[in-house]
């Protein structure tokens, strides 16, 4: 099948082709053009008389699909009442000593029958769907013991087949929290014995910690890097989120594919990751939800990181789920242009999760996994809260259009 998006106001496309990653997005082009997509790929920049439909893109922007690539799908429930604990006073810590945070959320999955489960990110990925997101990342960290981690990760991948994103990747996030009856090294005993079991089901592609007060230390990260490395997987790491541990380091020397959080990041460590060809996931929603530190986002673009942002959809610290909102807080919140917000959730985004040879840019030979937006692409942080999207195109068809923007689309 053939189709044609006509007449766009902008097309954002890469300064040339073939980079896995943007350092520098301010260099994205967003200029008038048509986009041509034959047999499911990107087939050039001309108007296709011969087009099986057309998209009359007046007036909008064309660009890549939205990836989020740190999110805690598939969970059970919600805490809303601990999100009213939060602003209020009470701290992350001592709500997760009061049995709260994530120990409330393993406690609910391991209530919850699978079923349910699904059902209820099934329904999240669809309305992610709808504000833009075509392929998303999902991990474990709330089963709480070895068989609880291991059905959430079998939970993951039925998700993958009931989630309408055409793109899925799953994470083993083993070392979330100390599960009860361990210390945080006995845990790591049992995550080390687990993980040959992960790689050989391939249930995941890559391995995930959380370094904090609460949670894991530096030698458990690096120990984490051992195991991802002996097995072929990704090694991907939330740090410095609530405070300052220099972990950077520690997860640059283990060949880390992403560092997540980073409120706290140390000043010395800044550079050096700028230059690693390891991810900065940016997670700016969690850092308004949770009256967090603000990252170095400014800091880090200007001084060449990889720069991404991901929603880290998940019931406690960061219960949002549209990729259009978390650009319009970056750009407040960072200082940054809607190219560099925008780079971070398409092109950097799908290198994290290992896609950026198919999707994430708008080129010739890639997937045709398309957004038109209702307007500039300045206006995606600008309206914020609004939802741009007009309509997805998967794979060269025209997955979702929204009501108001069908007139758009012929035969």
């Amino acid at each position: 099948m053939r189709g044609s998006l006509r007449n766009a106001a902008q097309v954002l496309r890469p300064p040339e082709e073939g980079l896995p990653y943007l350092r520098r997005p301010k260099d994205l082009r967003a200029e008038p053009g048509s986009v041509a997509v034959a047999e499911g790929r990107i087939a050039g920049f001309e108007d296709d008389a011969d087009a099986d439909w057309v998209l009359d893109a007046a007036g909008c922007a064309v660009v890549p699909a939205f990836i989020d690539c740190h999110t805690h799908l598939p969970f059970a429930g919600w805490r809303a009442e601990e999100y009213e604990m939060k602003v209020t006073g009470v701290s992350y810590e001592e709500i997760a000593q009061r049995g709260g945070g994530i120990r409330s959320s393993a406690r609910a999955l391991a209530q919850a029958p699978d079923g349910e489960v699904v059902a209820q990110a099934g329904a999240i990925a669809r309305d992610m769907l709808h504000s833009g997101t075509f392929g998303l990342e999902c991990k474990s960290g709330y089963g709480g013991s070895v068989e609880g981690e291991l059905r959430q990760l079998r939970l993951a991948h039925a998700l993958e087949v009931e989630a309408p994103q055409a793109r899925v990747a799953v994470t083993a996030l083993l070392a979330h929290t100390v599960p009860d009856g361990f210390d945080a090294d006995g845990w790591m005993d049992e995550v080390a014995r687990l993980v040959p079991r992960v790689a050989s089901e391939r249930l995941a592609q890559a391995l995930d910690i959380y370094v904090e007060s609460v949670a894991f230390g530096n030698e458990h990260l690096e120990q984490m890097g051992d195991l991802a490395t002996a097995h072929g997987l990704y090694l991907r790491a939330h740090v410095e989120q609530f405070a300052t541990h220099r972990s950077v380091p520690v997860a640059l020397a283990a060949g880390a594919r992403s560092v997540d959080h980073l409120a706290c990041l140390h000043p010395d460590d800044l550079r050096p990751l700028a230059r690693a060809e390891c991810a900065a996931v940016l997670l700016p929603g969690a850092e308004i939800m949770g009256a967090e530190e603000t990252a170095p986002g400014r800091a880090l673009a200007d001084a060449g990181a990889i720069c991404v942002l991901a929603t880290d959809c998940n019931p406690g610290t960061s219960p949002l789920q549209s990729l259009p909102l978390i650009v319009g807080l970056a750009v407040r919140r960072y200082g940054w242009s809607a190219r560099e917000a925008l780079a971070a959730v398409t092109l950097n985004a799908a290198w994290v999760l290992g896609w950026s040879a198919e999707v994430g840019s708008i080129e010739p030979g890639k997937a045709a996994d398309l957004l038109v937006l209702d307007g500039p692409i300045q206006h995606v942080p600008y309206r914020f809260g609004r939802n741009p999207v007009a309509a997805v195109i998967e794979s060269g068809t025209p997955r979702w259009v929204r009501r108001d923007q069908e007139w758009r689309i012929s035969a």
